[in-house]
């Protein structure tokens, strides 16, 4: 698969919000290995809707949708995972917009997803010094508590949002629950679609933080988004605990039968 063979499966979707000119970069690192690359600009107030609807003008291998409102993360990405089921696709990867997410990286995702197509494909991030030390501490928490909810199921991060998702499954997931719309998409995601049973496969991918001189741009807000994912945390704890029984009849099926 090159950027000027359109898959029919697999689409890159980018959702953007106030990125600046980094979004720009983004997309043009993404349409050189892959096509089709879908955004959706969850109500961006920075001029770059009309940047990326001019590109999309010349660009077969490019589609732009616009929110008129910012709704979240989750719900930017909702948005275009209903659109791009409808329009017969059956994987997604999901990259970031702002310059953190290794685009290069996306085909051998993609290859991964179609060797294991009930799969979720998990980037597992490498830091490198740009990194913020608090950030790359901080998710240590999420990802025990995540472990814990899954039973162990093998999400090596629950944060890294480099992923490809099963389509069906994740729509289904979303549009019957009215969370995962904001910053708690990318952690909810993996354990909602691990208790429905889909594995978890697990590739290093770079992170780079640029820094604001790099044009990098950061709606991450350690005090609101800590928040949330704690609150996120509770909630999945107490419906864990409802889901045990199943969720350990279900593992107690995947084991071989003992043998003396």
């Amino acid at each position: 698969m090159t950027a000027h063979q359109a898959s029919r499966t697999h689409l890159v979707l980018i959702p953007s919000y106030n990125t600046g000119a980094q979004v720009y970069t983004t997309v043009a690192a993404a349409r050189a290995v892959w096509c089709p690359v879908w955004v959706v600009v969850d109500g961006s107030t920075d001029g770059t809707a009309d940047g990326l609807l001019r590109l999309a003008l010349g660009d077969p291998g490019l589609r732009v949708w616009v929110l008129p409102h910012n709704k979240g993360k989750g719900a930017a990405l909702l948005h275009g995972l209903e659109l791009a089921a409808a329009a017969g696709f059956s994987h997604a990867l999901t990259m970031d917009a702002d310059g953190q997410h290794p685009a290069a990286l996306i085909p051998a995702f993609m290859q991964a997803s179609r060797q294991r197509p009930e799969a979720m494909i998990l980037g597992r991030p490498v830091f490198d010094t740009s990194a913020p030390l608090l950030r790359v501490r901080g998710r240590r928490v999420s990802n025990w508590w995540t472990n814990l909810e899954t039973l162990g199921a093998g999400v090596a991060d629950s944060l890294y949002g480099f992923r490809v998702y099963p389509l069906a499954a994740l729509v289904a997931v979303m549009k019957f629950q009215p969370w995962m719309r904001r910053f708690d998409f990318d952690t909810e995601a993996v354990v909602r679609l691990a208790w429905r049973g889909v594995k978890p496969v697990n590739l290093d991918a770079p992170v780079k933080y640029l820094t604001a001189a790099e044009g990098g741009v950061s709606h991450f807000r350690y005090g609101r988004d800590n928040l949330l994912l704690s609150w996120m945390h509770a909630r999945l704890m107490v419906e864990f605990v409802l889901r045990l029984p199943l969720l350990l009849w279900r593992r107690a099926l995947r084991r071989p039968p003992f043998q003396a």
